[in-house]
């Protein structure tokens, strides 16, 4: 048997490549607004991060890979809201 092909996915900080199940993604919904997609099917421009907290504090800090993968500005207030959601995701190590 063939095993199961799993997507690849680029984290758009750090470019870790890895499984598309284990990245978070976020969207820029077609009214121009940008959130966390949790469920990875909403409608937009997509980008994904590692679930590493320091990706989402680098995010944060300086928006412009994350807005240039979304090819779109990022509200304050989005931002806020995604840094928010990376505040909630627990530590973990750094890949080798």
């Amino acid at each position: 048997m063939r095993p199961k092909h799993s997507p690849q996915r680029t984290c758009a900080v750090c470019g870790a490549k890895t499984d598309k199940r284990s990245l978070v993604r976020i969207v820029r919904t077609p009214e121009g607004a940008v959130l966390v997609d949790e469920t990875g099917k909403r409608n937009g421009r997509g980008a994904y991060l590692c679930k590493r907290t320091g990706c989402w504090a680098e995010a944060a800090a300086r928006p412009r890979r994350l807005s240039a993968a979304l090819r779109a500005e990022i509200a304050q207030g989005d931002l806020e809201q995604v840094a928010a959601y990376g505040a909630t995701l627990t530590k973990e190590p750094q890949p080798a």
